[in-house]
């Protein structure tokens, strides 16, 4: 396996993200062990909130959300192995789904995290709702914005249209993709951001590659363990918030599933962020923060 690692001065001088990058090294089930970033802000003996992002963006989306909750809480940002300050595998055959699934495994683990609240978005939820299914126990509290975890049964017009895109454009424009799926205009230098961790195209193997692995028709690997995932999430009975935004024809409707299937979700004041694009977290990050400090106080 090649390994490419972003430069360090590639992250210099970034808008609004003053935040250290911290490491870790995690385990390639039958490869070599990469390194992977992490923003960690806050008092260390506080419970942990944990931000999960996804495609094809990095801990740089939750860049106004963080200051906003390292007062009281320790807040982790991880970086997806194949984006961010993460190491990054050059081929794409060197990710798979079970493989994101086991690199953010070995991190949640060796730094043995408990009394997590998640908020995860996009692939910060296939991925990181499969980490509460795998430790419920170090789990507090969950909340899911503009994400799922598919099992087989289909795809929306809007994903059916990215995953086309994703695999036909000759250059993948990270910092363009974001801005386009949020509602509001991105800044030059927000784009740069994005762009900051590919060098070249050679970078961008992960990035290009995820959307083919949301498992939307029954052949599709990892169904199987999707559906064990849905089996303990369906016995999760602690706090579960849905907190979908109004403009996001990708996931539009998927708070329902969640509502229904997951014990934990009854009763709780779910709600849609109006205004807000698929990162949402790029158009309304102060009433994000505000929310996941209420759904921690209450």
């Amino acid at each position: 396996m090649q390994v490419l690692r972003t430069p360090d001065d590639r992250f210099e001088g970034l808008a609004d993200y003053p935040f250290k990058a911290r490491y870790a090294e995690v385990a390639t089930p039958g490869g070599p062990a990469l390194r992977l970033a992490y923003v960690d802000e806050g008092p260390s003996d506080a419970d942990p909130v944990l931000l999960m992002h996804g495609e094809p963006s990095w801990s740089y989306l939750y860049r106004h959300i963080i200051p906003r909750l390292s007062g009281a809480h320790r807040v982790l940002a991880p970086d997806l192995i194949g984006f961010g300050r993460s190491d990054k595998p050059a081929a794409m055959t060197d990710y798979s789904y079970e493989r994101h699934v086991a690199w953010m495994s070995d991190w949640l683990t060796g730094l043995d995290l408990s009394n997590i609240t998640l908020f995860c978005q996009d692939w910060g939820g296939l991925i990181g709702l499969r980490l509460v299914a795998a430790f419920p126990e170090r789990f507090a509290r969950v909340i899911v914005a503009n994400t799922g975890m598919p099992t087989g049964s289909g795809m929306t017009e809007g994903f059916r249209q990215w995953l086309e895109l994703s695999q036909s454009i000759p250059v993948f424009p990270a910092g363009n993709i974001v801005s386009m799926g949020s509602l509001r205009d991105l800044g030059g230098d927000e784009i740069a951001a994005y762009d900051a961790p590919y060098p070249d195209e050679s970078y961008k193997a992960g990035a290009r590659i995820f959307p083919t692995f949301v498992p939307v028709t029954p052949q599709h690997p990892s169904v199987a363990e999707n559906k064990a995932a849905w089996a303990v999430l369906e016995r999760f009975d602690k706090p579960f918030l849905t907190a979908f935004s109004d403009g996001d024809p990708v996931s539009r409707g998927g708070d329902k599933v969640f509502q229904e299937r997951v014990p934990g979700a009854k009763g709780q004041p779910h709600t849609i962020i109006e205004g807000g694009g698929h990162f949402l977290q790029e158009d309304k990050p102060a009433e994000i923060a505000a929310l996941i400090d209420r759904f921690i106080a209450g």
